[in-house]
């Protein structure tokens, strides 16, 4: 044989090697941007934990279509800048076509640039008002601030509940918050007191609170997103005679741990979680599957159904084709049924009460 022919026979045998040998699907890359150190660690290490529980469970199972699902998460620090210099690090770096985010003002943050860059957004944890319409990009799993805040509203007039004072955080989240409230608590009859400001991961609000007590009102409507155990702590010292409630941000694991939360309520999403794959989540992380990380757990459920849908139709996952395939799903049944009509889920809401260790829902749907 001729050193050419033997060549030609080498090159054959590769190719009819290489045919034989299926090739290795490719793995999806996709982002998070959460808190996971600061005052927002708390919450920000249970979405992470809802997102990783989530994508182990479907690599355990073979991946999507045979593509392993790779989450590259960043710390946000609960910072607007730090969350753009995530962002712009996953989408030019790694090429990420989508990315779970949570806070509402490093969501805001980035939303312009998922929007240039056509990056699918899935918001599962913030809530502000502005998100509902800050990118197109951008799609939410929580229902906003103001939706919340219109059930609670009608429900403490419902109860006799007429004067109300006001703590909210002074950023994009708290002042959303506080404006929802004063607007519908008006609306619906009330009359509102008091308020004050607290800056975000303050732990001491005992001069806000005198303030607010001063005022003598029936109910004290919160709004912040981190130092809900000292704030509790404080409330039981100084044995307030008034209700307090407010939205989805009270569902801090650790307020909801500490006994001293017993007899606040807020709004929230009723999401619950199987006894078997709670379980699952508490062997593997050694925490309980609390609300946020139900949360992720289900937006991930979502984005890997949306994911399917792509690779099924041979369509290259990109941001936008997954916003595409998004919308013409539509309906999610998943721990939650949920629908996008808009780029905020439909979903149902309950009113719970911190009880000794525990949140019991008190009012199913807000009734």
């Amino acid at each position: 044989m001729t050193r050419s022919s033997t060549m030609r026979a080498a090159v054959v045998l590769a190719g009819l090697a290489s045919a034989a040998t299926p090739a290795l699907a490719k793995d999806i890359q996709l982002g998070a941007i959460l808190p996971l150190t600061g005052p927002g660690a708390v919450v920000g290490t249970q979405e992470e934990r809802g997102i990783q529980f989530a994508t182990d469970q479907i690599n355990a199972k073979g991946g999507i279509d045979g593509h392993k699902i790779v989450v590259q998460f960043e710390d946000n620090q609960a910072k607007p800048d730090q969350a753009v210099l995530s962002f712009n690090k996953l989408v030019d770096l790694q090429g990420v076509p989508a990315i779970f985010t949570g806070y509402s003002g490093p969501t805001l943050a980035i939303a312009p640039l998922a929007t240039r860059k056509k990056v699918l957004l899935i918001n599962a944890g913030a809530q502000s008002d502005k998100l509902a319409t800050a990118s197109p990009y951008l799609v939410n799993t929580l229902p906003t601030t103001q939706d919340e805040v219109a059930i609670m509203s009608k429900y403490l007039i419902a109860h006799g509940k007429k004067k109300a004072a006001v703590l909210y955080e002074n950023d994009a989240a708290g002042i959303g918050g506080r404006d929802d409230f004063v607007r519908l608590f008006k609306k619906d009859g009330g009359t509102i007191l008091a308020q004050e400001p607290a800056q975000f991961g303050q732990t001491d609000y005992r001069p806000a609170l005198l303030k607010l007590s001063a005022a003598k009102p029936d109910v004290l409507f919160v709004v912040i997103t981190a130092g809900m155990v000292p704030l509790a702590d404080q409330l039981a010292q100084m044995k307030v005679p008034y209700l307090v409630a407010g939205t989805s941000f009270m569902a801090d694991p650790a307020a909801i741990a500490d006994p001293n939360s017993t007899g606040l309520i807020h709004t929230q999403v009723h999401i619950d979680a199987p006894a078997d794959l709670a379980s699952a989540f508490h062997a593997k992380f050694n925490a309980d599957m609390d609300f946020f990380a139900r949360q992720y757990y289900n937006a991930a459920q979502i984005t890997f159904t949306v994911i399917k849908k792509v690779l099924d139709e041979k369509k290259p996952v990109t941001g936008s084709n997954l916003r595409t395939a998004l919308f013409q799903i539509r309906h999610f049944q998943g721990l939650i049924p949920m629908d996008f009509a808009t780029n905020t889920a439909v979903v149902p809401v309950d009113i719970n009460r911190m009880e000794h260790g525990k949140d019991v829902t008190i009012s199913a749907n807000g009734k």
